[in-house]
């Protein structure tokens, strides 16, 4: 009985011990999370300590810098001031700067001009350009008893018809040369800019437009665009009254015999082709005085031309 009891004793106590070991994992569990916590603040308190005294030094590097710039500024003042008394004739801590000569090479220095004086150099070779095209004009162009400018784009009535011929007919031996001659100057002016600069029309056109040669216009809407609203073009309603065909300072071709004239389809002479003639007046390349007397001469062709394409 006493072995027996004692062997019911016994089991308690090994039992009684098994929680001790429970208690002794878990605190070498919690262990293990603090210390590692720990040394995760303690470095980055090092980290912080280290940022601050780095930020300390470069604090205190540019004050050190700040002071020795104000220092040497107050000293450049102090014998500015003393030469500017003279104290002193030369100072050891002031030095002139020169600026460096830059040196260009000749290809350097071609392009330093054109940049330089590009927009000067753009409007004189505009203005070569239609000085060289003057000077060709005047030298290879024909003496023409008279000229009509035909500005519009129109190839069949240009190249296809008997324009030239047709305004011959009413021409007399104007220039003395023995023979009667009239020239159409085509301007086939579309308002495109990119493809009339390509066809030389804006230089064509600025010439012709701003000479006296040529008084009689046969235009569309764009000779319309050219001299509408410019005060440049004879009210025909004062020289026809009463013609049904007569628009303003616009004679329109539509349904007259224009067409059969020249040889071309009707359809070829649009809603919008009129002819029209210029008041003398004082241009560019003229004067008033020229352009009357071009006026006074053609003026009797264009009432012929006018009388019979209307009947």
């Amino acid at each position: 009985m006493k072995n027996k009891d004692t062997e019911e004793k016994a089991v308690p106590e090994k039992n009684s011990a098994m929680p001790e070991d429970d208690d002794d994992k878990l605190h070498i569990t919690k262990s293990i999370f603090q210390t590692s916590r720990e040394m995760k603040d303690k470095a980055n308190e090092e980290e912080r300590q280290r940022r601050e005294a780095l930020e300390l030094k470069l604090a205190e590097k540019r004050k050190k810098a700040q002071e020795a710039h104000d220092k040497r500024l107050e000293q450049e003042r102090l014998e500015l001031l003393k030469l500017k008394h003279g104290v002193i004739e030369e100072s050891e801590t002031i030095h002139e700067e020169t600026e460096e000569e830059v040196k260009l090479t000749l290809w350097g220095k071609i392009k330093n001009f054109f940049y330089h004086n590009k927009w000067w150099l753009g409007i004189g070779t505009v203005t070569a350009c239609i000085a060289v095209f003057l000077i060709i004009n005047l030298v290879t162009r024909p003496n023409p008893d008279m000229i009509v400018l035909m500005i519009g784009e129109n190839y069949t009535l240009n190249e296809e018809s008997e324009l030239t011929e047709y305004i011959t007919s009413f021409c007399s031996d104007f220039n003395d040369n023995g023979k009667t001659e009239a020239a159409v100057y085509y301007i086939p002016y579309t308002g495109d800019q990119a493809r009339d600069y390509a066809n030389g029309v804006q230089t064509k056109l600025t010439v012709e437009v701003q000479s006296g040669e040529a008084v009689i216009v046969l235009g569309n809407n764009m000779a319309d665009e050219v001299f509408g609203g410019t005060d440049a073009l004879v009210d025909l309603e004062t020289l026809f009254p009463g013609n049904e065909h007569v628009d303003g300072c616009k004679l329109m071709l539509k349904d007259t015999d224009f067409a059969e004239k020249v040889g071309v389809p009707p359809s070829v002479v649009g809603d919008e082709w009129f002819l029209a003639i210029r008041k003398p007046q004082k241009l560019l390349n003229t004067s008033q005085k020229k352009m009357q007397k071009v006026y006074d001469r053609d003026v009797e062709v264009f009432m012929a031309l006018v009388e019979d394409i209307c009947g």
